[in-house]
């Protein structure tokens, strides 16, 4: 079967890696892709937002499947108009990519469905949205309501700064995504990324990861769309899976099929194990950058037939497999991310790396000048390596960091400290 892949970054990298392994794949097509992923895949040089190209396009290459990488075609209703065309796509339609695309939708769900979540409010002018603030008390979290490439969130710790998250939003620092604001409580715990397939009736468990949002060490600075990742998360214990599936995965299927519209493709469920068990942070409606990136390393199975038995309804018959071994990948970026950064400058000694035992390197924000690789994002490299604990993981990993040459690159250097902490003790 001839498979397109859409999406440019680290996640369609690890899945573009992964879906080449597949025995039952014909060619592999990628839009528009990067040099990581031109080393698995043909990449297409085509305006992803550009609907009716892509459709043109499947038919042309004659595509079995359409895998959706990134949330904004998602939201935009790329799969609407694949399945329009007769074209089988894995991902949610419009409708239900909403449970990422409007964070104020997402809390009404649970709040509907009784899946347990933090307080909140739904705000569209900065006085309200602080008045309401101020009568919960810091901390407390602020979120624009629509698509902000993992930055539209502040927990803020003081009131201060909850205004000034608020006023951003509404001043336009997040465009059109801060029109709306969502103003909610701050949950006390550990977070986890937990994985579902899902194909509008059946959800399939996948596994867990754990994200390092914050820029600097000891998970201190800006939020970032993720500085490195583990899997499994050792926080997410076999009852807290299975708490998780009861209270918010299966009510949310069930939900979205009651409000006509199912969910089907990846649902990616950020928690909060607090006191009283999982509660649901928000939802994303695809796979996580960089937790796809751990997870591809560790899956066993082919995940290009378990992506098409969720489009074809059929995950009932479907089971996954992993790895006993840990994965752990650490993102570089350049000098300046999450703010301003430069482009354009050399990425040097990258075989080297990609030659160690259980490396692999995904290209997130790379180009090609010539025979050089250039950094051309913020995130630009996810080094991803295997252990038999996240600490062997860990050094593998840095070492592999440590033979690449970017002198304008930068990455934390704790990444998975949680898990390694717990494997000291």
């Amino acid at each position: 079967m001839n498979v397109l892949l859409i999406g440019s970054g680290g996640r369609e990298h690890a899945l573009a890696w992964k879906i080449a392994a597949s025995p039952v794949l014909g060619t592999l097509y990628c839009a528009p892709g990067n040099p990581g992923i031109a080393e698995e895949a043909t990449c297409i040089d085509m305006d992803i937002t550009d609907h009716k190209a892509i459709v043109a396009f499947c038919a042309e290459a004659e595509i079995s499947l359409v895998v959706v990488g990134p949330e904004a075609p998602l939201v935009e209703g790329l799969v609407d108009d694949l399945q329009a065309a007769g074209i089988p796509a894995f991902g949610p339609t419009a409708a239900a990519a909403q449970l990422e695309g409007s964070k104020g939708f997402t809390k009404d769900l649970c709040a509907r469905f009784n899946i347990p979540t933090g307080a909140y409010m739904r705000f569209n002018n900065a006085p309200k949205a602080k008045a309401y603030a101020r009568e919960m008390g810091a901390p407390i979290v602020i979120k624009a309501d629509g698509l902000a490439a993992g930055k539209g969130v502040t927990v803020a710790r003081t009131l201060n700064e909850a205004f000034a998250a608020i006023e951003d939003c509404f001043e336009g620092a997040f465009g059109e995504a801060g029109a709306e604001v969502v103003v909610e409580e701050f949950l006390e715990g550990e977070e986890a990324s937990f994985f579902c397939l899902c194909d509008g009736t059946n959800a399939l468990p996948l596994t867990t990861a754990q994200d390092h949002k914050c820029v600097g060490d000891g998970d201190t600075g800006a939020n970032t769309g993720g500085m490195g990742a583990y899997s499994p998360a050792p926080v997410m214990t076999d009852e807290l899976v299975q708490r998780t599936m009861d209270e918010i995965i299966n009510p949310t299927l069930k939900g979205m099929a009651e409000m006509g519209a199912p969910f089907t493709g990846v649902l990616y469920a950020g928690l909060m194990i607090t006191r009283k068990g999982p509660e649901l942070i928000e939802y994303n409606v695809r796979f996580g950058d960089p937790e796809c990136q751990v997870m591809m390393m560790r899956l066993k199975d082919d995940i290009l037939m378990l992506m098409k038995a969720a489009t074809d309804g059929l995950l009932w018959t479907m089971s996954a497999r992993w790895r006993d071994e840990a994965a752990l990948c650490v993102v570089m970026a350049a000098k300046g991310y999450p703010g301003s950064y430069r482009k354009g400058t050399v990425i040097d000694n990258l075989e080297a790396a990609n030659a160690l035992h259980d490396v692999e390197i995904f290209h997130a924000g790379t180009a090609r000048n010539g025979d050089k690789i250039v950094a051309n994002g913020g995130r630009v490299l996810g080094v991803t390596a295997l252990g038999t604990t996240v600490g062997q993981a860990h050094q593998q990993a840095y070492m592999a960091v440590d033979l690449i040459d970017w002198d304008d690159g930068f990455c934390r250097r704790d990444i998975g400290w949680r898990a390694i902490k717990r494997e000291e003790q």
